[in-house]
C-alpha cells in the first residue's frame, strides 16, 4: 500500500491544478449563465481537498499508525460527498469525485490490512 498511497498523492496534486482550472472555468460560465449552480465552487472545494489528500498520502505513506488513514479517509471521503452532491452542470466534477471515493476506499482497505498485520504479530 505503500506504493499506492505514493503514487495516489502525486497523481491527486496533479490532478488539482487540472480540477481547479475547470472549476473556475464551471464557475464563470455558471455566473455567465446566471443558473444558480454552484457547481465551479464545489469543483474549487474538491480540488483543495485533493491536494490536501494528496500531501497527507505522501507525507503518511510508511507511517505504521492509523491516523494517516482516518486523515485520508476523511478528506477524501468529504471529496466524494462535496463532488458527487454538487456536481450539477460540471459533469467532470463525478469523475474527479470517483477519484476521491477511490482513494477513501483504498485507505479504508489499507486500515484494515493494516489492522489485521497488527494482530497477527
Amino acid at each position: 500500500m505503500k506504493t499506492w498511497k505514493l503514487v495516489s498523492g502525486i497523481l491527486s496534486i496533479v490532478l488539482f491544478i487540472v480540477v481547479a482550472f475547470q472549476s473556475c472555468a464551471a464557475g464563470l460560465a455558471n455566473a455567465l449563465t446566471e443558473n444558480g449552480e454552484s457547481s465551479g465552487s464545489a469543483g474549487i472545494i474538491v480540488a483543495i481537498v485533493m491536494l490536501a489528500g494528496g500531501i497527507v498520502s505522501i507525507a503518511t505513506r510508511k507511517s505504521v499508525g492509523k491516523g494517516g488513514n482516518i486523515a485520508l479517509i476523511v478528506l477524501f471521503g468529504l471529496g466524494a460527498l462535496v463532488g458527487f452532491a454538487l456536481a450539477g452542470s460540471f459533469a467532470d466534477l463525478n469523475i474527479w469525485a470517483a477519484w476521491c471515493l477511490i482513494n477513501a476506499v483504498l485507505a479504508v482497505i489499507a486500515m484494515i490490512k493494516r489492522s489485521k498485520f497488527d494482530k497477527a504479530e
